[in-house]
């Protein structure tokens, strides 16, 4: 490894290692006006569809909620969602989707993040869609001189912000393949990237009060995240919404609020443990799950 480049030593993990992603409820105008992205560009399962709501996910597990309640489109510099992750299990399925998405003519933006390839897009009511797949083994996350710096796994810098090359993404398809054919089992959500006000409150918030390791915090760029024991960050937040950004109402589409799932109720209690000792509200659901928001607002809810 080049000696300019170290690892960051981040604080001990104290939830369980296992906790995950769960299901994402979103605010939409229409389900007809989600179904065109949600469903044939991303590749999501319809579970079930109403007129006020439409549920998406892989198999029987629902992952996405779409609730049809909103009057108007995502608030440009708001609070709230700026993507879900969606994790795909091969590279040959983000080819896929970003074949399809340029092919239909869709904004997508393919992106070598090197710990991750990912492809961005939105649905038609500015809710932010990232699909992604991991590369841990290709690098990781280095500091030096307060800033943080993308390192190849043979210690050479990578901006971590570079296109992917597409003729050698594409070359995972070939002409049998079916562009609209749905995403496989193995899909999940990977990690929720919020937008904030204030990166030090988040990170205390979700380090030291919901018991996440550190990985970024970088004032330079406007971000930080954290993980659980694997690379790829599980939750990331940024400022970029500018200093004087704030939460919508519910008559705008957006974040309702996300799930994070841990593997048993001995995790709750001590995640409610330590929300009283840091002062941080909460309620107790009737399956005993918690719900809480952010420093921000932005609300979520911790089940078994």
């Amino acid at each position: 490894m080049n000696a300019q480049f170290q690892r960051h030593n981040p604080n001990p993990l104290v939830i369980a290692p296992e906790t995950k992603v769960g299901a994402l409820h979103l605010r939409i105008t229409s389900v007809e006006r989600a179904l065109p992205i949600w469903r044939d560009m991303v590749g999501l399962h319809v579970l079930s569809q109403t007129a006020g709501e439409l549920v998406l996910g892989i198999g029987d597990e629902p992952l996405v909620y779409l609730h049809a309640n909103a009057d108007h489109p995502v608030r440009p510099k708001s609070l709230g969602l700026y993507h879900i992750a969606i994790h795909v299990p091969q590279r040959k399925e983000l080819a896929r989707a970003v074949l399809r998405q340029l092919r239909a003519g869709v904004r997508t933006s393919p992106t070598d993040h090197l710990v991750s390839e990912a492809t961005y897009l939105w649905d038609l009511d500015g809710n932010g869609i990232e699909m992604t797949f991991e590369t841990p083994e290709r690098g990781y996350v280095a500091y030096t001189e307060g800033s943080m710096q993308m390192v190849t796994a043979d210690g050479k810098p990578h901006s971590g912000l570079e296109a992917i090359e597409l003729d050698g993404l594409l070359a995972e398809l070939d002409e049998s393949d079916d562009l609209m054919q749905k995403l496989p089992e193995g899909t999940r959500l990977g990690h929720i990237h919020v937008h904030v006000s204030d990166l030090d409150e988040s990170m205390r918030f979700y380090a030291d009060t919901i018991g996440f390791q550190r990985q970024i915090l970088s004032p330079r760029y406007g971000m930080g995240d954290v993980k659980t024991t694997f690379e790829p960050h599980i939750l990331a937040f940024n400022v970029w919404s500018g200093p004087h950004a704030t939460q919508t109402d519910v008559s705008h589409a957006g974040l309702d609020h996300f799930e994070l799932v841990v593997p048993n109720s001995g995790e709750l209690d001590a995640l409610a443990g330590r929300l009283e000792t840091h002062n941080v509200p909460f309620d107790r659901e009737g399956n005993g799950a918690l719900s809480m928001k952010d420093p921000s607002g932005n609300a979520l809810i911790v089940r078994v």
